[in-house]
């Protein structure tokens, strides 16, 4: 048994007109999907910027509402301008459009699903499982698919329930194909630029959760869907599985931390070889040979070898201390980026956040009363 859900509920502005919060309006054309996009990327970094800043919260809070308050403004022109240009070049008249939107603001827009979460249940209790389902551009890293896993992987970060977290397709043979080429083509330089940005913070924000995360790799894996991979802790692929970063075959270089992430796991010289000459790609035995991917394995009938590994290695790790699980995590990424001796500076930290907590106190009892430690993540 397990449950799936997706995404949040459409809020509302404070003149009661729907405004999606990571969600795409049907009604736009691509152009009016990547401004409100961009709108929306532009006030997370700002929101970012200002926690960092001195200032008084008072002041921080009256910075934010201005901001929120021009994207209002910007959003509506922007639905405004994007809706003349329909009506322009369509067969609807004005007020046929008005009352179409009167009905739109009752009616829930269908959406389709593109990134999806699952919660494992009964003795996987603990473990979820990210689903990406865009079948017909094979999981490429378009809009909505960016911003649905975005919103996901928020999610996740703040559910302390979450144990481990498995990246997985559903797209028979390919994990990831990487950049969404055909929406990319219809941005201009600095649109492109902001979109970027948005997919290497998203990289991030995957590598930042705090609960392990492993790729299912079953297929193909390539460009920004390899650095996907690359953002989780750990990899598993097939060995028909294809995998490269092939971005200088495109007038390009990985820019959602490709170039910094590879380096680190296979080391400096194999990762420019592999970045330069671009169009190589790697299959799952020659990863796992180069130190790219954890395990491979042979696929089966069904195609998901991968995924059926990662979820027997997400059960090793389920029964672990949580809260040592997460810190050990903390310790080592935050680790390998400092001088050995700032980071067992870092390890000590890590583990005097260790001690105080009731796991800790369980797993003693459970080894001196030879049982197993029943751990609750406190």
């Amino acid at each position: 048994m397990s449950s799936i859900m997706h995404g949040q509920t459409r809020q509302k502005l404070s003149d009661g007109k729907p405004y999606l919060n990571n969600k795409t309006d049907l009604r736009l054309q691509p152009a009016g999907q990547l401004r409100v996009f961009l709108l929306e990327q532009k006030i997370v970094s700002m929101t970012a910027v200002l926690r960092r800043l001195a200032v008084p919260r008072c002041s921080l809070w009256r910075c934010l509402a201005v901001s929120l308050r021009e994207t209002q403004r910007l959003y509506h022109h922007v639905l405004n301008r994007d809706g003349t240009r329909l009506l322009a070049g369509g067969r609807s008249s004005l007020a046929a459009c008005r009352r179409s939107e009167s009905r739109w603001q009752h009616t829930e827009v269908q959406e389709s699903v593109e990134v999806d979460l699952k919660r494992l249940e009964g003795q996987d209790e603990g473990i979820a499982e990210v689903l990406m389902c865009r079948h017909r551009a094979r999981n490429a890293l378009g809009l909505v698919f960016v911003t649905q896993m975005r919103e996901l992987v928020s999610t996740l970060s703040n559910d302390s329930a979450v144990r481990v977290v498995i990246f997985r397709s559903l797209v028979p043979g390919v994990f990831c194909a990487g950049a969404d080429l055909k929406e990319r083509a219809l941005m201009n330089n600095s649109e492109s630029d902001l979109f970027v940005h948005g997919l290497r913070s998203l990289m991030t924000q995957i590598a930042l959760l705090p609960t392990p995360t492993i790729a299912a790799m079953d297929g193909v894996a390539l460009g920004g869907g390899l650095e996907l991979a690359l953002a989780c802790d750990l990899r598993i692929a097939s060995y028909s599985a294809q995998m490269g970063l092939i971005e200088t075959t495109r007038g390009l270089l990985p820019g959602a931390g490709g170039s910094q992430r590879l380096p680190r796991m296979v080391g400096i010289t194999l990762a420019k070889e592999l970045i330069f000459t671009g169009g190589r790609r790697v299959g799952g035995q020659t990863a796992l040979e180069m130190g790219l991917v954890n395990k491979a394995v042979e696929q089966n009938q069904t195609g998901d070898a991968a995924y059926k590994a990662a979820l027997t290695l997400a059960r090793e790790i389920l029964p672990q201390a949580p809260v040592a699980v997460r810190m050990a995590k903390e310790a080592i990424n935050r680790g390998i980026e400092v001088d050995i001796g700032s980071a067992m500076a870092i390890e000590r930290m890590c583990y005097a956040r260790v001690i105080p907590t009731r796991d800790r106190q369980e797993g003693m009892a459970a080894f001196i009363e030879k049982r197993p430690p029943r751990y609750i993540g406190e």
